[in-house]
């Protein structure tokens, strides 16, 4: 992988940590309130997201 590649997919896993984080935020100051449909599957994708990534790392770094 270049290190432009390298770069990118750190940026990339930065955001999503980052965005992570404000789920959890919004997520705190719903407690008590119902997630809407549209507020779960955004959870859920993310997630999803988060753990393609991790495993397309472990396979970048099993190479």
């Amino acid at each position: 992988m270049s290190h432009s590649q390298q770069d990118d997919q750190q940026a990339l896993e930065q955001y999503l940590e980052a965005k992570a984080k404000e789920e959890k935020e919004c997520q705190h100051q719903q407690e008590g309130e119902s997630l809407s449909e549209y507020e779960a599957c955004v959870l859920r994708e993310s997630a999803r997201v988060r753990e393609l990534m991790a495993e397309a790392k472990k396979g970048l770094e099993g190479e």
